[in-house]
């Protein structure tokens, strides 16, 4: 189901937009879609075909997404493994200050070499109500006012879907444009669409190092976009709407921590309007990448701070529950197909 196709079912149970508006925030709240408001009951405001039909259209919102386990961390985040009407799954992060990762694909195309999802390839898109879903999901949990696209997926590939969803979240979800970050590998399509959209979200670009070549390596199947060009697009986005563009730097040990990949970063980012953002990688023992040390992770913040680079580390919430992106989901694929080929034998 789409979001239009959601909103047109109501249309054709003859609501007005008026209805229409406060189903949807009902809905995007959390809420059950019946809920009223102080002044007014449902039944005094609802159409009775509406009403009628709401326990059938609640029934149909409920099975876009379900929560299958929850894995709380120890900084305040909270992972949720989600899964969706025809038994895929996805992953949806709780984040600390009330804040919400969401998938937009299950799987993805890109193919990370440092990335759990990208492994899997790319299984099938997201639709626009299964993705503001998930929002709807957690916000029966907590408060939501930030919504993140940095989860499953690339959200440029399902492009028309997320943009879909922004918009309804920037709208009858009660979340701010610069609350909504839009997070891409860099596909030229984001840098013509975004700036057209009625709700602008900020941008968040994996930029990860600033030779080109081995930008290549480590996102195989990204655009070719040199670094410098993906930054001089960026930039010309931030000026537009007047907000700074994330750059996302997964930190891998030995790969791209050098002096050299600072000194890079202080010659692409001068009188940039940006923020860097170093990610350390979630590794564990029997990865190929593992994360920098601690030391050095605090001599790069230093050493780009004191020449003016705007530079916060952005540890991956549940970083103790292996909480890297994909993580979660890969286990319970695992567990599903290792039971299918060994199923458990009931006691004679």
């Amino acid at each position: 189901m789409h979001i239009h196709e959601f909103q047109q079912q109501l249309v054709d149970l003859g609501a007005k937009p008026q209805h229409i508006g406060r189903i949807t925030r009902a809905w995007l709240a959390g809420k059950p879609l019946d809920t009223g408001t102080r002044y007014q009951r449902t039944e005094n405001f609802l159409p009775l075909s509406v009403r009628n039909a709401l326990p059938q259209l609640s029934e149909a919102l409920d099975g876009l997404v379900r929560l299958r386990s929850e894995h709380p961390g120890g900084d305040g985040s909270a992972r949720l493994l989600v899964a969706l009407h025809d038994g895929q799954m996805v992953e949806s992060v709780l984040l600390p200050r009330d804040g919400l990762c969401v998938s937009s694909q299950v799987g993805c195309a890109v193919g990370c070499v440092f990335c759990m999802t990208g492994k899997s390839g790319l299984l099938r898109q997201l639709s626009s109500a299964e993705i503001v879903a998930q929002v709807a999901l957690a916000r029966r949990y907590r408060k939501v006012k930030k919504v993140v696209f940095m989860g499953m997926g690339e959200p440029a590939h399902n492009l028309d879907n997320v943009l879909e969803a922004i918009d309804l979240l920037g709208t009858e979800g009660g979340i701010g444009h610069k609350n909504l970050v839009f997070s891409t590998v860099g596909d030229p399509r984001v840098f013509e669409r975004l700036p057209r959209q009625q709700i602008k979200p900020a941008l968040a670009l994996s930029l990860h190092t600033t030779n080109a070549e081995l930008r290549q390596q480590l996102l195989p199947r990204a655009p070719r976009i040199d670094p410098e060009e993906l930054m001089e697009l960026g930039e010309a986005y931030a000026r537009a709407v007047d907000y700074p563009i994330q750059y996302q730097w997964t930190l891998l040990k030995g790969i791209n921590d050098s002096q050299d990949e600072m000194d890079g970063i202080l010659r692409l980012f001068k009188g940039k309007f940006a923020v860097l953002n170093l990610i350390p990688y979630n590794s564990l023992e029997a990865d190929d990448y593992q994360r920098p040390d601690g030391d050095r992770i605090v001599q790069m913040v230093r050493y780009l701070h004191s020449r003016g680079v705007l530079t916060k580390v952005r540890n991956s919430a549940g970083q103790d529950i292996d909480g890297g992106c994909g993580q979660l989901r890969a286990r319970a694929v695992d567990i599903v197909n290792t039971r299918r080929l060994h199923p458990v034998r009931k006691p004679s």
